[in-house]
């Protein structure tokens, strides 16, 4: 293994429990800037006097430009010093998130919600760094649980926002995220590691980026991760971006606090993560994410049916929110499974085609909302599904039996 040298004690940082749950709670509380406005679209549609998908938009803004943090600034951790870089990118979240909430008009806020997706790269440049500290034998257990506080932050973001909306004005929820990660940047200031340098491979961060299609070429099972990721998150993306348009339709008449609550059954998938990154440290990662997949597709067919009964709802969202993260942490404990080396750039692949996926599907989602209601919303879910079964199942159909990367050669 590729060790992480310390410049002063040239030793190995100790991944202690209380470093993993830090870095965990740092993933969730980062993460969750990116889902504030979703379950309140319908509140700052009125408040800016636009259409439901015209807020829509800002939410893939904010997918779209968590997607080019990915492709453009997570390299960054393979080339330059990732405590300093872990905390200037929460300094500069705090910014962003001032910028939403001093927005005046709905083109501004957009603006600010790109912004916010952009500097909120910091989960994909821990998880790499704590799957190297990891080392091969820890690393699903250690994915699953810096994957676990990701989703926590997703889904209680919802839910926090659809509260704080339903009692004060729905800015205060930026203003209250704010003060959160001002905190949090104190906090790993303090107690993050000194790593030093990584970029072992000699690159600057231009040669490092000039990498990366090599990087996808040769590896077949990065390629595989990265299609199905577009698709699962796409599916997800598509259900979360509407929901609160079908919650407050004459279907249920029901507002910005119990879209909030809806989230909390979400956290099934977050309390599943660790146990899905053992079975990922033991068992085949594709069979996973056959699972994931299948859960999704029940959480779908669901919702297609039987959305319009609170328990068939709720039963959706929990195999939703599963099937999704058992794909996730198959997925990236896969990629980071093909070397140490270019662990952040095999992340920023995956992650970029992931959150494209998300970008597209909340796109599509409210706009096949607009235009074709429940049905239309339901029916993309399941195109996104079918697509999925095609690049896991036709696309990328094993060449062999074997578990592993799909090449042993890594470029630089």
């Amino acid at each position: 293994m590729v060790p992480i040298l310390n410049n002063q004690t040239q030793k190995k940082p100790v991944l202690t429990s209380s470093l993993i749950f830090i870095m965990a709670v740092t993933c969730g509380v980062v993460v969750a800037n990116n889902y504030y406005l979703q379950p309140i679209e319908t509140v700052i549609a009125a408040s800016f006097h636009v259409s439901n998908g015209a807020v829509g938009i800002a939410a893939m803004l904010t997918q779209f430009g968590y997607a080019m943090g990915l492709l453009l600034l997570v390299p960054l951790g393979d080339v330059v010093d990732r405590r300093k870089l872990i905390i200037r990118m929460c300094l500069l979240s705090a910014v962003t998130l001032l910028g939403a909430y001093f927005a005046p008009n709905l083109a501004l806020f957009s603006a600010a919600s790109f912004l916010i997706g952009l500097m909120s790269i910091v989960p994909q440049i821990i998880i790499p760094y704590g799957a190297v500290l990891a080392g091969p034998a820890k690393r699903g257990r250690v994915m699953g649980t810096l994957l676990g506080g990701l989703l926590v932050g997703i889904l209680l973001s919802r839910t926090v926002s659809g509260i704080v909306a339903s009692i004060w004005p729905w800015q205060s929820i930026y203003l209250i995220a704010v003060v959160v990660i001002l905190l949090l940047a104190v906090i790993l200031a303090c107690t993050l590691p000194d790593t030093g340098r990584p970029n072992h491979h000699g690159l600057s961060y231009t040669q490092t980026l000039a990498t990366i299609p090599g990087v996808i070429k040769t590896h077949r099972v990065l390629q595989e991760a990265a299609a199905n990721g577009f698709f699962m998150f796409g599916t997800f993306s598509i259900f979360w971006s509407t929901l609160i348009f079908y919650i407050s339709s004459p279907v249920y008449h029901w507002g910005t606090r119990e879209a909030g609550l809806l989230a909390i059954f979400g956290l099934f998938g977050a309390l599943a993560a660790p146990l899905i990154g053992r079975l990922a440290d033991r068992f085949s990662d594709r069979n996973l994410v056959l699972i994931g997949l299948l859960l999704q597709t029940a959480a779908f067919l669901l919702l297609l049916v039987g959305a319009q009964h609170i328990v068939l709802l709720v039963l959706s969202i929990i195999l939703l929110d599963v099937g999704n993260q058992f794909g996730q942490v198959a997925n990236q404990t896969r990629v980071q499974n093909l070397g140490e080396h270019i662990s952040n750039r095999t992340n920023t692949v995956f992650m970029f085609s992931y959150f494209i996926g998300g970008s597209l599907g909340s796109l599509l989602g409210t706009t096949l909302w607009q235009t074709a209601g429940w049905l239309g919303v339901t029916g993309l879910g399941l195109v996104f599904q079918a697509l999925a079964y095609l690049c896991h199942g036709v696309i990328f159909r094993p060449r062999h039996s074997k578990k592993g990367p799909a090449s042993a050669a890594s470029p630089r």
